[in-house]
């Protein structure tokens, strides 16, 4: 059988016995190794450049450089190689960085209380391309941006900017779109729309390429910051 290089991460908390649980759980999957640690955002810039791990797990308040400066850094390393993605870690009480986090590039956003099962799957979700963000901030992020858009009958007709990008799209992807921005996953916009799961798969696709997004994530912030929902 044809054998597969591991998923390799590196793991970036400035707690020891975080780090040491992370560790634990991603050293006890097959496909998957742990390739370096770090305490701060700098060690995290460190690992990125010199080992090129698939997958980081970032804290984001951290002493010296955060989390957010790091992560900003790593999605801007040099564009020959492949790029580290990104997996930013906080808690509850730091929901406010779930925008911050996105527009630093990271592809992925979750919550360090998260089960250990949802945590191995969102790596593989992540090293596969996709983005991955936490249910509850989700919700936080949704209702964050929901905040800040203009009030109804607030703005004169017209006068709200959209990116030409959003005018590319067909009345059928602008559907998939926001149930996207809605937290919806493949499955639950298939079921909604009556469309087959490898339509919506086709249909997402088809919206990053045309917004240029490089995720669902980005796809979220992109129909809000266009008010799309």
């Amino acid at each position: 059988m044809e054998r597969t290089e591991p998923i390799s991460v590196a793991i970036v908390d400035d707690q020891d016995l975080v780090r040491a649980g992370f560790a634990m759980v991603i050293g006890s999957q097959d496909d998957m190794t742990v390739v370096g640690q770090g305490a701060d955002g700098e060690q995290a810039v460190d690992l990125a450049s010199r080992l090129r791990p698939d997958v980081i797990l970032m804290d984001v308040r951290m002493p010296g450089m955060d989390g957010l400066t790091a992560t900003r850094r790593i999605t801007a390393l040099s564009p020959d190689r492949p790029e580290p993605r990104v997996i930013v870690l906080t808690t509850f009480d730091l929901d406010e960085y779930v925008m911050a986090a996105i527009k630093a590039g990271a592809s992925g956003f979750l919550l360090k209380d998260t089960e250990p099962e949802t945590l191995l799957t969102s790596i593989r979700t992540v090293h596969q391309g996709n983005a991955i963000i936490a249910p509850s901030a989700t919700k936080r992020l949704i209702e964050h941006m929901a905040h800040d858009m203009p009030a109804t009958g607030s703005m004169p007709s017209g006068s709200i900017y959209r990116d030409p990008e959003a005018d590319l799209l067909t009345d059928r992807e602008l559907q998939v779109l926001v149930h996207i921005a809605q937290g919806l996953s493949n499955q639950e916009i298939a079921d909604n729309l009556g469309i087959s799961l490898p339509t919506v798969k086709t249909h997402v696709t088809h919206i990053l390429q045309k917004i240029n997004a490089r995720d669902r994530v980005q796809a979220v912030v992109f129909a809000y910051e266009n008010h799309l929902v």
